[in-house]
């Protein structure tokens, strides 16, 4: 295979990478573990097809098929179709990808922008999208096992055993408080054959777009998951290699995405259990350093501090949406408070992306209502699962501020609030200048607006035209830190 593609394998404990200008091959080991068996060459034909099979959902670009190695009489190997009657082995084909264009590469390189974490976020929400609900599965007795299993593990990997078994006893508990969640979200259908692995590592660009790739084929029931429970492992990943406010855009923009505001009840466990994972894998690799950072992180997961409600009102342009990214990250639990923002809720009731633009129809009475009822809801829901909440809505008429304080007294939990001010001119100049933003408000709308009765604004007012400043005063009230550390 080196032969054929002029490149050394890259190799794991189970599989064997060949890297070429035009292909790259990936040959299974003949491995038997205790969590599979490529033992015989029948398994390992079976499980490059079905790599492939479950591949071309979210990267059919990348996986081009199985082919078959044959000997080539002179000593050496040839690739040959899949059914070809000599095969010795089986490779799956796919095309090469550049090294710099992988997801742990560029986060490596602090190449992650907003725009390509937002296309994380995006991704993944559209392959969860793609799958299908697997009925009757036992969500709650498959994270009970995934919990043990990984104990053993990272004690067999040396890692501390009294805090391994610390941690297994409170994520066991914080599991059976959440089995009704669990359950009720199993009956709803979040409950997938998902990807199974999903980190830095497993995610590049392809044809400019974030893509996942290597879903998970060994274990149908290691990867057949709840949705929140795949995407925790990147939102962990991306906490403990990168940041939390990394990994809070991206948490923010799958729910844009979905709306799936349930799964954040259980992010504390799902984020504990991948970051254990991955501690156990690092220690048996020999690195003892990163292995205390996510075992660091796996029990900071389990401890989230109350939540709070935090609402951001003002006039469009008025930085709303730029303070709230910023406050978010370091706001509540792992990792960061949920921002909702009317814009994007909006778009999702219209089914459309944030930056696609809405016509006036989508703009009525009716249609705005429709959206504070579903950021209300999505308010309370946070709450009620122990989640920070910043409402992120220009909260112009009074019944509206009414509203997003009665769910923090509802929940009872801290309400916050800030009403943004800044000279019409400025706003008027900042939303003109907005490209590829969820807003769909001009010039013309903030006018209007901005002529509008508000009633009797009662929230402390700050003016924003530094949001520097802005965002230190309320990052002092909160006492949250402006780059979302802990």
């Amino acid at each position: 295979m080196a032969r054929l593609t002029g490149a050394p394998a890259r190799e794991t404990h189970i599989s064997a990478v060949y890297v070429g200008a035009a292909a790259v091959y990936k040959l299974k080991k003949s491995a038997k573990l205790s969590f599979l068996d490529f033992s015989t060459l029948a398994a390992r034909r079976d499980m490059a097809r079905r790599e492939v099979t479950l591949n071309r959902v979210a990267a059919p670009g990348i996986y081009r098929g199985v082919r078959a190695v044959c000997a080539d009489g002179a000593g050496g190997f040839r690739l040959a179709p899949e059914d070809a009657a000599d095969a010795v082995d089986y490779v799956v084909e796919m095309a090469p990808v550049p090294a710099a264009d992988f997801f742990d590469e560029i986060a490596s390189a602090s190449g992650l922008t907003p725009g390509l974490l937002d296309g994380l976020g995006d991704c993944v929400a559209a392959l969860h999208a793609r799958l299908a609900p697997v009925p009757g599965c036992d969500s709650v007795g498959s994270l009970r096992r995934i919990a043990a299993g990984n104990a053993v593990a990272a004690c067999d990997a040396g890692l501390d055993a009294a805090r391994v078994e610390h941690w297994l006893a409170r994520v066991l508990a914080a599991i059976e408080a959440l089995a009704p969640a669990l359950r009720q979200r199993a009956a709803a259908g979040l409950v997938r054959r998902a990807h199974g692995d999903l980190h830095l590592g497993n995610l590049c660009l392809w044809e400019g777009r974030p893509t996942a790739f290597d879903m998970l084929e060994f274990d149908e029931a290691l990867a057949t998951i709840d949705l929140g429970y795949d995407l925790a492992f990147l939102l962990m990943d991306l906490c403990v290699r990168v940041g939390r406010a990394a990994a809070n855009r991206v948490m923010n923009r799958y729910v844009a995405r979905t709306g799936d505001v349930g799964m954040l009840a259980l992010l504390p466990v799902f984020l504990s259990l991948r970051a254990v994972i991955r501690a156990h894998v690092q220690a048996a690799s020999g690195a003892a350093m990163d292995a205390a950072r996510y075992l660091d992180f796996a029990e900071a997961a389990l401890a989230p501090p109350p939540p709070v409600l935090l609402a951001i009102g003002g006039l469009q342009g008025s930085g709303k949406t730029c303070l709230a990214r910023a406050l978010a990250p370091g706001l509540g639990a792992l990792p960061g408070a949920l921002h909702l923002r009317s814009d994007e809720i909006r778009k999702r009731l219209a089914g459309v992306a944030p930056e696609d633009r809405l016509a006036a129809g989508f703009y009525t009475p009716g249609a705005n209502a429709r959206v504070n009822a579903a950021l209300l809801d999505a308010a309370a829901a946070a709450l009620a699962a122990g989640h920070a909440v910043i409402a992120d809505s220009v909260f112009l008429h009074p019944g509206q501020r009414h509203a997003i304080e009665a769910v923090a007294r509802a929940a009872h939990r801290p309400f916050h609030a800030a009403w943004l001010t800044v000279p019409l001119e400025t706003a008027l100049a900042r939303v003109a200048g907005r490209v590829g933003d969820a807003s769909d408000a001009g010039p013309e709308v903030l006018r209007a607006a901005a002529a509008l009765e508000t009633g009797v604004i009662t929230w402390p007012a700050l003016d924003a035209s530094d949001g520097g400043a802005v965002l230190s005063a309320l990052q002092a009230r909160l006492g949250v830190p402006v780059d979302g550390s802990q």
